[in-house]
């Protein structure tokens, strides 16, 4: 995403970083709550204290260290990702030893954690010490769907900022790229990031898992044991843990889409408690049999 479709999606976010830049008084610990355009606005800064031909305070998106850092191979940025669903302790310790050494490009490092949400406790209680007293010209963002999941000892050492949904934006996008409107909403409602819902589009197998999910909700609604067989088939389709938690997502954005039916509502309850116990390591099936048996 370039500056002017960031500017477009986050207006205000970036001009609060603008002024920032134009202050040099970025911070070294940042939280981007919400995924519209946060990882952008991380890139972003990155390329702004890389870049070789800055415009002003801007970076130029032109320069080598501007397109590396785009495309992820710039090697003072380090993007850290849930691997199975979580950030392990390991990959945080491995971090935590890079910090206190010099970047290979400069003397500054960016690393930038997505789905922070995911880390395991110990794994992020190892960072605060970096976050108090950073040992280089190290900067940490934070990205998490939701602050509230990540640990206050995390959140009191950070700067917030609220990158807000753009769903109107989002819709018109999926529209543009083919899909009908009653399409391009669930996937707008459904997804957490510009990047998820291009990247779902026009994946067959996530349309799947959508008509397959309907077709639960459906049976659910109408106390059909049938449903039994139904979770079997999601389960066979959802093979690993983030069809899973499609899955679950596409069941809650499904729901939302009809809560002022009481009986909507408490499936969603329910979906939700189904959810606590995948996520407490009950296995995929086991839940979703819970949410019907429940539902019967």
């Amino acid at each position: 995403m370039k500056q002017e479709q960031l500017k477009a999606w986050q207006p205000d976010q970036f001009d609060r970083f603008v002024r920032i830049l134009e202050q040099d008084q970025l911070n070294h610990a940042y939280l981007f709550s919400g995924f519209f355009g946060s990882l952008e606005m991380a890139q972003f800064l990155a390329k702004g204290l890389f870049c070789t031909d800055k415009v002003g305070v801007l970076p130029c998106e032109k320069c080598r260290n501007c397109k590396l850092i785009e495309q992820g191979e710039f090697p003072d940025v380090t993007l850290i990702k849930p691997v199975n669903q979580v950030i392990k302790t390991e990959r945080i310790r491995e971090l935590v030893g890079q910090f206190s050494q010099a970047g290979i490009e400069s003397q500054q490092q960016v690393f930038i954690i997505d789905q922070a949400e995911k880390m395991h406790p110990n794994a992020a209680n190892s960072l605060l010490k970096v976050i108090e007293e950073p040992q280089s010209e190290v900067y940490i963002f934070f990205l998490t769907s939701d602050e509230e999941k990540i640990l206050p000892t995390i959140r009191s050492r950070t700067q917030i900022f609220h990158f807000k949904k753009q769903e109107e934006k989002l819709i018109l996008l999926l529209e543009q790229m083919g899909l009908v409107k009653k399409k391009a909403t669930l996937l707008a409602q459904f997804s957490q990031s510009r990047a998820e819902a291009e990247k779902l589009a026009n994946q067959a197998s996530f349309w799947t898992l959508v008509d397959e999910s309907e077709r639960l909700l459906t049976g659910l609604l109408a106390k059909k044991k049938e449903s039994y067989l139904q979770v079997a088939k999601l389960a066979n389709l959802a093979d690993d843990k983030e069809k899973q938690d499609q899955v679950l997502r596409i069941l809650e954005v499904l729901c939302g889409q009809d809560l002022l039916q009481v009986r909507v509502r408490v499936i969603l309850q329910d979906l939700l408690e189904a959810r606590k116990m995948w996520q407490a390591n009950v296995s995929f099936q086991n839940a979703m049999e819970y949410l019907v048996l429940k539902e019967m």
